[in-house]
């Protein structure tokens, strides 16, 4: 099941992503395809048949940021919210061997391994919404279930 819910941050990176392939990216090669086409034979021309093949997957992506847009839900914090995983929340989160992980719950247009950034799909998001700290949390996993205590849950990035 893939949701449609996306933070404010998130939508803006996508829609500045947009602006930037329609305004910047596109025009730019489609100048060079057409300084490559007035080189003459198209058939062995590598920069004509590259800047054609850019532009069909910059105009692929176009077509798919347009539409994902629309579709997407933001989701903004709440201050009833505090105290609780929902939807754009930091947690940190601590195990019996005294493993500390920090994630963020964010959408799948969002997912980012490098920043912690787990969408509200996954098992480890959906094990987390309406805790609260000092909650035990128990994630089905494929090795078993795995037990996790939150230590610390904030609707501001982690320093």
């Amino acid at each position: 099941m893939k949701t449609n819910l996306i933070t404010r941050p998130g939508w803006h990176k996508l829609d500045e992503e947009l602006k930037y392939l329609w305004k910047v990216k596109r025009p730019q090669v489609t100048q060079a395809v057409s300084e490559a086409a007035a080189l003459g034979d198209r058939s062995e021309n590598a920069e004509y048949k590259e800047g054609k093949r850019e532009l069909r997957r910059i105009d692929s992506r176009l077509r798919f940021l347009t539409k994902r847009l629309d579709a997407l839900e933001i989701v903004d914090h709440h201050p009833q919210q505090n105290g609780k995983v929902f939807f754009g929340a930091w947690v940190e989160l601590e195990n019996d061997e005294g493993d500390i992980v920090r994630y963020r719950i964010v959408g799948t247009d969002e997912i980012d391994p490098k920043l912690g950034y787990i969408t509200i799909d996954s098992p480890m998001a959906r094990a987390l919404i309406g805790k609260q700290v000092d909650d035990d949390v128990f994630v089905k996993t494929p090795s078993g279930t795995k037990e996790w205590w939150i230590n610390l849950i904030q609707y501001t990035p982690f320093d």
